[in-house]
This record gives structure tokens, sequence and C-alpha cells, in this order.
């Protein structure tokens, strides 16, 4: 039997406790802001950091508890995960992460959520499918904004086509997002080494940081550069949909980050760019000037999808953007919607799948709505 937790109300899960493994962090305690204002649930927000965990607490209020879990200790993962009734992971850079907390919720019988951004981790997550529908769990991989907004985003494109093609998700950033060095590590481990994307039809490697193009991004951005950049959704939307290319592109404002990014790709020697040192250093340094830039810059995140295909016989394209001011605050938002959705016994499918996979068009437009989020989109004729 699957595992949800039924509620009539508008507001969902009464009673019900949702464990945020790495709550105390900033794209944490967004997730936390959301569940707190779109469900009746309490929140546990977990962490090895006492004194981070206690800072969160004064901000979050009365219904949320922090609970000291060294994820070093499966057995402590495995008790704090007992007493939940959704778990949800943002304890990232997931490139090194391992499946402790899926499978503490697959031993627990446990929903789960995660906002992991890392095609290997994507890859041993959705290797657990078939212990996941054995538990009768549902477990989301890749929540958030992108991937997680953005994968529904392309979802609703491809339904608007009568024969989908290709999708071309472009992806911008404003300084730090307001997300903290975690996010800069995680970009510096993703230039690491070249990946594989599906084009014409077939799998191809391609080096991440390369093929600049300029993309028309919602207001304030307008024109921005984006470039090639390793996404869970570059093979998970590939398996979703009957598309022969995915391409995914990410950039950063102001323009002169992609140009030290792009340096750090094209000149700094494999084994450097390996090097945890070498990560941790670019990612501190690239975070204390952001603390400068994001003054001018913002925090904001923006997303444009692009499906192309067949529609009434023509050639067409369906394209569709989003923009938040805050790119953590929009992180929240989207994997608090999927906590809301699976909390209120509305989303619920065993096993392990990305979003587009389980999430309906109908139900992300209900829950973006109620964030008062839009996503305007437009049909495209060729």
């Amino acid at each position: 039997m699957e595992r949800s937790i039924e509620n009539g109300d508008e507001k969902g899960g009464n009673m019900a406790l949702v464990l945020i493994i790495g709550g105390s962090g900033r794209i944490g305690s967004s997730i936390a802001r959301d569940v707190l204002n779109y469900t009746q649930a309490d929140v546990a927000i977990a962490g090895r950091n006492v004194s981070r965990g206690e800072a969160a607490l004064a901000h979050l209020g009365s219904r949320v508890k922090f609970r000291v879990v060294d994820f070093n200790h499966p057995e402590q993962i495995q008790q704090a995960v007992a007493e939940a009734d959704l778990a949800i992971d943002t304890a990232g850079p997931f490139y090194h992460r391992k499946m402790d907390v899926l499978q503490a919720c697959i031993d627990r019988q446990v929903n789960y959520l995660d906002v992991s951004d890392e095609r290997s981790f994507t890859i041993r997550a959705l290797a657990l499918r078939p212990a996941a529908e054995a538990a009768g769990i549902t477990a989301i991989i890749n929540t958030g904004v992108f991937p997680g907004i953005s994968n529904s985003m392309v979802r609703q494109g491809v339904e608007k086509l009568d024969r989908p093609d290709s999708i071309h998700l472009s992806y911008v950033v404003a300084g730090s997002g307001g997300a903290g060095v975690t996010v800069m590590r995680t970009t510096f481990i993703g230039l690491q080494r070249p990946f594989e994307a599906w084009l014409d039809g077939r799998w191809q490697e391609v080096k991440p940081y390369t093929e600049r193009e300029t993309i028309e991004f919602p207001p304030p951005y307008g024109r921005a550069q984006v470039y090639w950049y390793d996404m869970p959704e570059a093979f998970t939307l590939a398996a979703a949909f009957p598309v022969k290319q995915v391409i995914t592109k990410f950039g950063i404002v102001p323009d002169f980050y992609n140009h030290l990014t792009w340096i750090a790709a094209r000149f700094f020697p494999p084994p450097m760019l390996k090097s945890p040192a070498t990560v941790e250093f670019l990612a501190r340094v690239s975070h204390q000037m952001t603390q400068v830039t994001d003054r001018f810059s913002g925090q904001g995140v923006a997303v444009r999808s692009e499906v192309c295909g067949q529609k009434d016989g023509q050639p067409a394209c369906y394209r569709s953007t989003f923009f938040h001011e805050s790119a953590a605050v929009a992180t929240g938002c989207g994997t608090g919607s999927i906590a809301q959705l699976m909390l209120e016994g509305k989303l619920h499918r065993s096993g392990v799948w990305s979003v587009e996979q389980v999430l309906s068009t109908e139900l992300f437009d209900r829950v973006m709505q109620q964030r008062q989020l839009q996503i305007p989109g437009q049909m495209i004729y060729q």
C-alpha cells in the first residue's frame, strides 16, 4: 500500500511531522517556511550544528524543532526518519552523498523528497525504485527550482504539442541566488568532467561551460548568457518524453562570473578541478565576491523552457518562463509545494521518480497559483 496522509482541507498534513535533513541551511529553511505556510504539519530540522539549528528555530516559529543528527552515523538517520511522516533531504552537495536518507525512508516506510541536482546521485537514487515500490513509499527526487519547477515547465510544454521533438532549458542565477556557499561548491563540481547529452537521438559527450549562447529571460535579466551545464534533467527528461534532443544551459549574472567560471573550466588542469581543496577555495572566494555584487545584481533566478515539435500539422515551439527574486525561496516553493501535495494525499506513486514523471500539470498549476507564482507561456508557430 502506498503511504500517504489524507486530509480534506486545502491545507494538508494535520498533525504530520516533516523532517528536513540540513534544514538549518538557507535552502532547508526556505522549504520549512513553505511547509509551515501551506500545511498544518510540524517540522523537525536535522543537522550537526546546534548553534545554526537554534538560530533557524528563532526565525521559523513554535511548530519547528531541531534535532541533532550526525550523518556519519546511519543509526541516527534511521531513528530521525522513523519519527517522520515525510523526510526531505537538502544536505548538498549531492555529488559525494550516499543513499543513507533514502534507504532509511525505504526501511522505515516513510515518504521522501530531495533537492538533489547531480547526475550520479540521481542515477543511484533511481536504481532504488524497486525497493521503494516494495516498501510502498513515494520518493521524488530533483525537486526545487532547477531541477524541479523547470521539469514541470517542460512537461507543460510537451503536453501543449502534438509531437514534441526537442527540449531546450536555460537557467540564470543572479550572484549567490541567496543559497549560500553550498551552491558554489556544486557549480565547480559540475565543471570537473564532460557529460553525456541527448542530441539528435543519441548520447553525445559535451564539455561543461562551452557553447555560450544568448537567451532572452524575463525582466530584470533580459538577454543573458548561458553555457552547457550538466543537470539531472539532461537525462531524466530524455527518458520521460519521446524527444530527440535535450539541452540544458546555465549562466550567472553579472556576466563576469561566467567568464571566471569559463576560465576555470577551460584552463584549470582536471586533477586540480577534482581536488576538494580547490573546489572549497573557489567556492569560498566566489561566495565572498557575491556578498558584494548581490547588493547590485540581487539573488534571483530565471528559467526558460522551450519545447519544439509539431502542433496542428505545423512546426511550433511552446515557450514558458519563470522568475523569482530569490533562488533560495523559489527552491523552497518548488519542494514545499510537492510536500504539500504529498501530505494532502494528492500525490502518491510507489517508487523513486523525477518530478516530471509524477507531478501532473493540473496539480503543478494549482500549487503555483496558490503561491502567486507566474509562469507565462506562448505557442510560437514557425
